[in-house]
């Protein structure tokens, strides 16, 4: 019998200690993947923006990075894991708007989203095995909970053209 299959949408999060295939689409968001290869169990977030300030009290939201990672932590601790067993791939952070903004403009969602997944990690010890990010298109991506595969397929756009001088 074959794995189950879900698929991620912006903000989603899901975690598992059984077969499953987690899918998703990305643009100018990252999704973390999170595996534990002695116990063959993981999850994948997919978040939009960094951070947000959160209301005291809030549940997580997947959408903001800081909070997803929370969510990867309660299910840590639920699993009865600890964060530095888990080996970490991160995919995405596209450039969706390259005509929009200048070198270091706050525009570029996707260069802050890739830095926000990079601290969070080192943040807990989590090594990162793997990473697809930046560019200017689009991802694939699936990822098998129980083998700890991760296919990919980059849709790489036409990188936008110098702007000629005024």
């Amino acid at each position: 019998m074959g794995a189950a299959e879900c698929y991620l949408g912006m903000g989603e999060f899901q975690f598992a200690n059984r077969p499953l295939r987690l899918r998703t689409l990305l643009g100018s968001c990252v999704a973390i993947v999170l595996w534990h290869p002695e116990r063959s169990m993981g999850g994948m977030c997919h978040y939009m923006l960094p951070s947000r300030q959160q209301a005291p009290g809030m549940p997580p939201d997947g959408r903001y990075g800081d909070e997803a990672m929370m969510l990867f932590d309660q299910a840590i601790a639920r699993y009865r894991s600890q964060a530095t067993d888990y080996r970490a791939q991160v995919f995405g952070g596209g450039n969706m708007f390259p005509r929009q903004q200048t070198e270091g403009s706050t525009l570029d969602i996707g260069r802050r989203n890739i830095d926000t997944a990079r601290r969070l990690l080192a943040e807990r010890g989590i090594p990162i095995v793997a990473e697809h990010l930046g560019g200017y298109g689009h991802r694939k991506l699936v990822f098998d909970v129980h083998s700890g595969k991760v296919w990919l397929l980059f849709q790489e756009e036409n990188r936008p053209y110098p702007r000629r001088p005024q």
